[in-house]
């Protein structure tokens, strides 16, 4: 299945062609919606909704409630954007095989709750009822500063490993004198990290040359510059399915057409078969996989699947961008980790990797980079002078400090721990209060997939809301509503708060269950 992008820009000229007449064949005033969604995608989405468990002795809703409460779900995840105009009652009563009855009643339930705004001659578009949060389109975490009494489980990431952060800064300032007195400006990164990067891919045997590195900021600015450099807008992208949030968001906003790839059941990790007749039959230009305990899965790819998938690529003339975020997150100690991906293409022409500092070490630590042939790094520094011109140097002089001084592998090793620790409580807790969600234990990383025992994980977000748990649902993590039975649990609480936190998710669990989280009162969960 691919998915087509349901952005339109309000300047080009095929806006009224598409989207711009009215049912009665005028053209609209464009200044209400500024996108537009399709019927054929907005009834995947809505079908691919769990529906709401009716108990027993219960009546199911009538269908335009039905209708109704699945539009005002997906407008509240960011699924559907706010000022997004939708289909014509006719058009989406064909594509859902309903009355056009039904469709009107759905619309008119939607503006008598603030949820959709309608114009003669100029159709519907969503909206939110005044005092409700806008979904945005970023996916940030829950600022600090609000947490309050919420506890966030959208957020995959831990508080800085002390002392080591505050004694990197402190290594930094020491060595940052001599960077001082030139102009800072090093859009390919420090020399000094570029070369201790390689070195430790070189240990890892993996030969590498300080000239096949870019430091970023962050694995995001690194995934960014590739897809900008490798697929322009309307560009095939193969993804796991499911995959990492942020990623797929961020290709998105690029145009890309992200093909989806389902992972196997539990920690299987990839299926072969599938890759080989999507990279087959799709021909997509970049393929985005994260082998090391995949976010959000945990699964693990082994060498064999490793070695395949990059001759598939190759075969297929498809770029492969491996994401090795997680990479250094392996909390069981009897593990034998695999391969990088790399060392399956040693000509360097099929795979581009991607590191970060984020994971491993610290979020606020705002360092990644890229490893790929040089003439693909030069041309990465080549278009980089037109987006953020390079990485702070005090940030990379701190990395650097802590990869030399062997501060870097103690700081990960206390990662690991607490990562463990949390990673024990929060599945004794779930399987305590909630003994019908089904998840596999992954071996590493820094999430936990859960089937959520047929309950709607949207719901279960809005629901969480309401009692105080933050929650990412499955389909932030899928392309075009999958996943609607999931949420994504982070490794980031230990103890009394992941009890509680697994209290409150049944709490939010029953009010799914019972029908009361159809509410419009909270907004979308945000990812990171």
């Amino acid at each position: 299945m691919v998915v087509v992008d349901c952005r339109v820009s309000l300047c080009g000229r095929g806006l009224a062609a598409n989207y711009g007449q009215s049912e009665e064949g005028g053209l609209i005033s464009m200044a209400q919606w500024t996108s537009a969604v399709g019927a054929a995608q907005l009834a995947r989405q809505l079908q691919a909704q769990q529906p709401r468990p009716v108990g027993p002795g219960a009546r199911r809703p009538p269908a335009y409630r039905a209708l109704a409460d699945g539009i005002r779900l997906l407008v509240l995840e960011g699924r559907v954007p706010v000022a997004a105009r939708l289909p014509a009652e006719r058009e989406l009563a064909l594509a859902l095989s309903v009355s056009r009855t039904t469709v009107a009643a759905a619309y008119e339930a939607l503006r008598t709750e603030g949820f959709l705004e309608s114009r003669r001659g100029a159709g519907s578009w969503t909206a939110v009822p005044a005092g409700n949060p806008l979904p945005a389109r970023g996916l940030e975490p829950l600022p600090p500063e609000s947490l309050g009494s919420m506890i966030d489980l959208g957020c995959a990431s831990l508080p800085a490993p002390e002392p080591w952060l505050t004694r990197a800064v402190q290594g930094a300032i020491e060595e940052l004198a001599p960077y001082a007195h030139t102009h800072g400006d090093y859009p390919a990164g420090l020399p000094a990290l570029r070369q201790m990067i390689a070195d430790r891919y070189t240990a890892r045997g993996i030969p590498t040359m300080p000239e096949q590195i870019m430091v970023t900021t962050g694995a995001m600015g690194a995934i960014d510059a590739i897809c900008h450099l490798f697929a322009g807008r309307g560009e095939r992208i193969a993804v796991e399915s499911p995959s990492y949030a942020n990623i797929l968001q961020l290709m998105r906003e690029a145009g890309a057409r992200l093909v989806p790839v389902a992972m196997e059941e539990g920690l299987g990790g990839w299926d072969m078969n599938r890759w080989r007749q999507v990279l087959r039959d799709a021909a997509p230009r970049l393929a985005y996989v994260v082998a090391d305990f995949h976010n959000p899965t945990g699964a693990l790819a082994d060498d064999d699947r490793r070695r395949d998938l990059v001759d598939a690529a190759r075969s297929a003339g498809t770029v492969l961008v491996v994401d090795e975020t997680m990479n250094e997150l392996c909390l069981d100690p009897d593990v034998r980790m695999p391969r990088r991906v790399c060392a399956f293409d040693p000509a360097g022409s099929t795979v581009i990797t991607v590191g970060s500092a984020s994971k491993a070490f610290w979020a606020g630590m705002r360092i990644g980079w890229v490893r790929a042939a040089p003439d693909v790094i030069r041309s990465l520094v080549a278009a980089r002078a037109y987006a953020d011109m390079g990485t702070p140097v005090l940030e990379q002089l701190a990395l650097n400090w802590l990869m030399r001084t062997g501060g870097w592998a103690e700081a990960v090793q206390v990662r690991r721990e607490q990562a463990r620790e949390n990673r024990d409580a929060l599945v004794a807790a779930v399987r305590r209060e909630l003994p019908d969600w089904e998840f596999s234990v992954p071996l590493g990383g820094l999430t936990l997939w859960v089937r959520t025992g047929g309950l709607s994980g949207s719901r279960l977000a809005v629901a969480g809301e309401r009692v105080g748990v933050r929650v990412p649902s499955g389909p932030r993590f899928g392309v075009d509503g999958a996943f609607e039975g999931y949420v994504r649990l982070p490794f980031t609480v230990a103890g009394p708060v992941a009890d509680e936190a697994a209290v409150r998710l049944a709490a939010a669990a029953q009010l799914v269950g019972s029908g009361a989280a159809a509410g419009a009162e909270a907004p979308r969960t945000f990812v990171a």
